[in-house]
């Protein structure tokens, strides 16, 4: 199977450095242009669309599927990270009242600190996977796209590859990017990381 991570096209609050976990943020301007952009840049239509329940993330694979005859299936594992009590905090809010959690996230730590209120990065990764293994069980054969969020779709990129959790941070994946990895019983090969089709 190939696997096409696409990270939904931006928010408001991705534009203005705003903690989003499950809060249901419409794509803004630039966003839906993103989302076009994403969706022109397949050149074959793929074998099934997943999304994340989020809006952001299901108008973007919808629109995907409307440039590649494709329907979308809603795969509630796909949704990011539960952010709890920093939900809608800019940065200097969350440093201001999240100084431990922050210290934590930073170092080593990072896997299994645990947003107040919220999930863990592990805990991203141990729901997130399974999911991928399903795709990979229904299309062994096939390209599958995933529409997701940032934090899912880095843990996903690091059970692939092998990279520890912890290293998440060797890896960026933005707002209206794609990356791709070949999944078969032989491995993962990472084919593409953070591509921004331009639109």
């Amino acid at each position: 199977m190939r696997l096409i991570l696409v990270r939904h096209g931006e928010t408001d609050h991705n534009r203005g450095n705003i903690t989003l976990g499950r809060a249901d943020v419409p794509l803004n301007v630039r966003g839906i242009a993103q989302a076009r952009a994403l969706a022109a840049s397949f050149v074959r239509a793929p074998a099934a669309i997943y999304s994340s329940p989020l809006a952001r993330a299901k108008d973007t694979a919808s629109t995907i599927g409307r440039a590649t005859g494709i329907g979308i299936t809603i795969d509630a594992t796909l949704i990011e990270m539960n952010v709890g009590e920093m939900e809608h905090l800019s940065r200097t809010e969350l440093r201001a009242r999240y100084p431990d959690f922050l210290a934590a996230w930073i170092s080593d730590a990072a896997p299994d600190a645990r947003m107040p209120g919220g999930e863990t990065l592990r805990e991203v990764q141990a729901r997130a996977w399974p999911a991928v293994e399903r795709m990979r069980l229904a299309h062994p054969d096939g390209d599958v796209v995933a529409v997701s969020h940032n934090f899912v779709i880095l843990t996903i990129i690091c059970r692939a590859i092998g990279l520890p959790l912890a290293q998440f941070r060797q890896l960026r994946h933005e707002v209206g990017a794609r990356s791709t990895i070949d999944l078969n019983a032989g491995g993962a090969i990472l084919v593409e990381l953070n591509a921004r089709p331009q639109g």
